[in-house]
């Protein structure tokens, strides 16, 4: 498999009132192309802290962070927005979409912060992610016009529409009802097979063993990274539409 990402020996401190905390302690992890990562752990545990880190939102205190084999460790706050805007996609909680923009100016949105895009293509680009997310027919919308599972599609679909070299999602669920969360979990399951890479924060055992592999925290380490079979996805899968049937 080819490496996507390295992160070597990575920590994250904060000074607060003279007193310092380490949120991230000696973090090794290696991230391959095409895979599909959960991120979970306690409250507290680092995990936000790791994944505004990969986003290119933070810096570490120390140690050494590689995207496709270029150390981004240091670079300055304009040179990590280009690459953040060029190669990461973001999936928030609370979707973030902007009230006053229709649906497709949300999605649209990322490629206004690129250069060498033509009208034609930036259309064509947000009518393609629109039609992968199934939202292609609510594209004239506003967001408060959709519902929670809906706009959480739209937020996938912005997340995509750079082609991005890794996905983010942060708790994509934690706003969304049992049935909306699964529909969710249902796109990121299909995008996974079609060769994203994906690296999700969740609370949710459950959500977390349809990832092909499972990263946990605790205390701002790394004390777990286990690989999930297909048979284990698979459960994963039933439990959670077993669980949608009952409520």
């Amino acid at each position: 498999m080819t490496a996507l990402i390295e992160l070597k020996d990575i920590t994250k401190t904060f000074l607060t009132e003279e007193i310092e905390t380490r949120a991230l302690n000696s973090i090794n992890i290696t991230i391959n192309k095409g895979e599909y990562l959960s991120l979970s752990g306690q409250s507290g545990c680092g995990k936000s802290t790791l994944l505004s880190l990969l986003g290119l939102l933070d810096s570490p205190t120390s140690g050494s962070y590689l995207i496709n084999n270029v150390d981004v460790s240091s670079l300055s706050r304009d040179q990590r927005a280009k690459i953040r805007s060029e190669q990461i996609g973001f999936v928030f909680q609370s979707f973030n979409l902007i009230s006053d923009l229709t649906i497709f100016e949300n999605v649209m949105l990322p490629l206004t912060y690129q250069s060498g895009f033509s009208k034609k293509e930036i259309a064509e680009k947000v009518h393609d992610v629109l039609a992968k997310v199934e939202m292609s027919h609510r594209k004239d919308h506003f967001p408060s016009q959709l519902s929670g599972g809906q706009q959480q599609r739209v937020a996938v679909a912005r997340a995509l529409v750079n082609d991005p070299a890794i996905i983010l999602a942060d708790e994509p669920t934690g706003n969304l009802d049992s049935k909306n969360a699964q529909a969710v979990l249902a796109l990121f399951d299909k995008l996974h097979q079609d060769g994203a890479t994906i690296c999700m924060v969740t609370h949710d055992p459950i959500s977390a063993k349809r990832a092909s592999r499972c990263l946990e925290m605790f205390d701002g380490r790394l004390i777990a990274d286990n690989l999930n079979t297909p048979s284990h996805q698979k459960l994963a899968s039933s439990v959670a539409a077993i669980e949608l049937v009952a409520s």
